[in-house]
């Protein structure tokens, strides 16, 4: 008789003579790569824009890069703050230091404003009116590295504290004392990748650290606890240096926060698929004795389901590459790469090991098979004892199910749709500063310029017109628009004279939502005064930039992107669970519950971070991010119940086939979905607030996916469907009975 192809790969994989080989392969090509190729987090991290060239804003910055430049550099912004009012001697302090600086210039320094030569009068009237705050800027190369621009921030503070001859960088906002805080692109760049640089051994630590005691309470076997984290460690030790190496090339942009959201993913998906060949591996050992024969079987009946779990995840995340937003593109690669290589980890070097370790892997609750516990009851000298039932909570549900399952569809609609509900209510922002904590620096610094000047003038909206000859001037129609405080005097472009540019201070804070929605109304009216003046194709003879045109254009290409990859990952998977399944039926109640497990999450989601965190608005990428995970994970413990389902079908009425899958997979897709919830919900830990709402979304949508869809829902819709459930595949011509 012609073997199963995966029993034969199971054979290949976990022989007794051929297990070495994948293990040994496995050692040599971690190690290789590690001395070969740079580890991903060695490399720098990408600072290229998020929104598109041809987006209006970044068009507008090219414009003002080539007619408006001074050829500054990139500045850092320094924040001098005194809560009662800046004092003569802090302008003389700051003179001084801007004088040293002259003198000896930090590494990477270009221009230098000569604050060092002003009267101490002419310096204070730069000061904010109510005189607590100015604003001095330094100015950096544009290419410099972040780790060296960090070195010269260093540097500066080190000037700054022997000056003053104290640290007014730790002075709190509240006190009296002079307070210095580094902001603008500089600051935050810096702050960003500290940020996650120290995120990501935060993240890994605290990773590891829930996944063994999750593994050992639901397990309480310690070598098995052990065992995913090697499989896992061993994965990680092939990505990485990969990743640096594709980074390295050029070939992919390297992302801190894609590679802190990676080591998640990692964790939690790949100890779900070791959990998957491991239950069922613990499940063939109570009825075969021959450890490598059981390993055969269990690849035969898990591998394929595996396989297609990741395979869905693999393709889903990479759907992020058709994304227009840079972070999306960055994060497509090393998500789809990750689960790839955990996918194969989990079907060669676990089965490996496990035939290494054998039965004792369970230790102390090992499988056996009737027969060796009659054998070991007799060598001890004790009577055999019958073994206890097994899955009995599992077993009510499973006949719930299939008994009632109108009622339960009924309860579980209600449910995920009443949380989805609250969707139409969650606010979204774009600004990225608002994601770091409060109490960084950069933030600080941000919020004294904002609290200390006019809102608007933080970051004034910059409109460029080609006036292609003619004589206009739109300075005083722009500034009666109500939501403009004013407007700067016109200037003419260096190297074309037909550029004009425009400076508008926003009356509302320019980061605001509202501030965004100004963006096409401004757009309108720019258009209609150029047709007035008769300028010739007015639509494409203007550009809008600045900070307020830049958010704006990534909630829009954010918009389009959600346009573009949702339904286009819904196809995709469509397509792998029709051929998987060979059912139209299964096909769309399977698509439709993880969307609405994700609309439930993001709903719910919104209520915790909104009410429970006092969250005003999420960012504008959680919903996309949490679609794609939420999709293509959801999908995977879908694929694994469904597959046991399928299978019972061969032999046993539609009923029992569905309550016995709900039975035998209950324990494992449970304990998978915690580790992988309680994975994701480590990153609300950290204290960058676009992965603790990403966190906290993906994490509710997971438990939902495992406690609700996955034995509810799922089973129940199986169940009213009967044999059309199967349909058109062969299992549909069967009667239900």
């Amino acid at each position: 008789m012609k073997k199963h192809p995966l029993e034969a790969w199971g054979e290949l994989v976990g022989g007794k003579k051929s297990r070495w080989i994948a293990l040994i392969t496995w050692v040599l090509l971690v190690t290789v790569l590690s001395f070969m190729w740079p580890q991903v987090n060695s490399i720098d991290n990408d600072s290229a824009e998020n929104v598109p060239a041809d987006a209006m804003s970044q068009q507008a910055a090219k414009l003002i890069d080539q007619e408006f430049s001074d050829d500054s550099g990139n500045p850092l912004l320094v924040v001098w703050h005194r809560g009662g009012k800046l004092s003569k001697d802090d302008y003389t302090a700051i003179q001084n230091v801007y004088k040293k600086l002259a003198d000896n210039p930090l590494e990477q320094q270009t221009v230098l404003p000569p604050l060092g030569n002003l009267p101490p009068q002419a310096l204070a009237a730069s000061a904010s009116e109510n005189g607590t705050t100015i604003v001095t800027p330094i100015f950096f190369d544009k290419d410099a590295i972040t780790d060296d621009l960090e070195k010269s921030t260093d540097e500066f503070k080190k000037l700054v504290k022997e000056e003053l001859g104290k640290d007014p960088f730790t002075a709190k906002l509240s006190s009296d004392e002079l307070q210095l805080r580094l902001s603008g692109p500089v600051g935050i760049q810096i702050d960003a990748v500290s940020l996650f640089s120290s995120a990501d051994i935060k993240l890994m630590i605290a990773t590891v650290l829930l996944v063994l005691v999750l593994l050992i309470l639901l397990y309480r076997s310690p070598l098995l606890a052990i065992i995913p984290l090697i499989i896992v460690g061993f994965a990680y030790g092939i990505i990485s240096p990969s990743l640096g190496f594709f980074a390295e090339q050029g070939w992919i942009s390297k992302d801190a926060q894609a590679v802190s959201i990676m080591t998640v993913l990692l964790f939690g998906a790949g100890t779900d698929y070791c959990l998957f060949l491991i239950s069922k591996y613990r499940e063939i050992l109570l009825d075969e004795e021959d450890k490598y024969k059981a390993m055969k079987l269990a690849i035969r009946d898990s591998g394929g389901a595996i396989a297609m779990s990741a395979l869905t995840v693999v393709i889903g995340l990479g759907t992020l590459g058709l994304a227009h937003y840079g972070s999306f593109q960055r994060f497509a690669v090393p998500f789809s790469f990750a689960i790839l290589v955990m996918g194969i980890a989990a079907l060669t070097l676990l089965p490996a090991l496990l035939v290494l370790f054998g039965r004792i892997a369970f230790y102390p609750f090992v499988p056996r098979t009737v027969d060796m516990e009659k054998a070991r009851a007799k060598k001890k000298n004790k009577p055999y004892k019958e073994p206890k039932p097994q899955h009995k909570f599992s077993r009510k549900v499973g006949h719930l199910v299939t008994h009632r399952p109108w009622l339960v569809i009924t309860a579980t609609v209600i449910l995920l749709g009443g949380l989805a509900a609250f969707v139409p209510r969650v606010q979204f922002t774009f600004d990225i500063l608002s994601s770091f904590p409060e109490e960084m620096e950069s933030r600080e610094g941000f919020k004294l310029i904002s609290d200390n000047f006019s809102p608007g003038e933080l970051a004034p909206v910059k409109i460029i017109v080609d006036t292609k000859g003619k004589d206009v001037n739109l300075q005083k129609n722009l500034a009666k628009l109500d939501y403009i405080d004013g407007v700067n005097d016109v200037r003419q472009g260096s190297n074309n004279k037909d550029i004009q540019l425009y400076e508008l201070t926003l009356s509302d804070n320019p980061y605001s939502a509202e501030s965004l929605e100004h963006i096409p109304d401004l757009k309108k009216e720019v258009n209609s005064l150029l047709k007035e003046a008769d300028i010739e194709n007015a639509t494409n003879s203007f550009w809008i930039g600045g900070e307020t045109a830049t958010q704006y254009d990534t909630k829009t290409t954010i918009a389009r992107d959600e346009s573009v990859i949702m339904p286009t990952m819904i196809a995709i998977i469509a397509l792998l669970l029709l051929v998987y399944l060979r059912s139209i039926t299964a096909t769309v109640y399977l698509l439709g519950t993880v969307v609405l497990s994700f609309l439930g999450a993001l709903g719910a989601g919104w209520l915790v971070l909104h009410y429970g965190f006092g969250a005003d608005a999420i960012q504008g990428s959680i919903p996309l991010y949490s679609f794609v995970f939420l999709v293509a994970l959801g999908e995977d413990y879908n694929i694994f119940m469904v597959s046991e389902i399928w299978k019972k079908r061969r032999t046993q009425s539609h009923k029992d086939a569905v309550a016995d899958g709900v039975v035998h997979t209950s324990s494992v897709i449970t304990s998978a979905g915690l580790i992988l919830a309680g994975t994701f919900a480590v990153l609300a830990t950290l204290p960058i607030q676009v992965l603790v709402q990403f966190g906290v979304v993906t994490a509710i949508g997971i438990l939902l996916d495992t406690f609700i869809v996955r034995p509810l829902l799922v089973p129940a819709l199986t169940t009213v469907s009967g044999r059309f459930a199967f349909w058109p595949g062969k299992l549909s011509k069967k009667e239900n009975n």
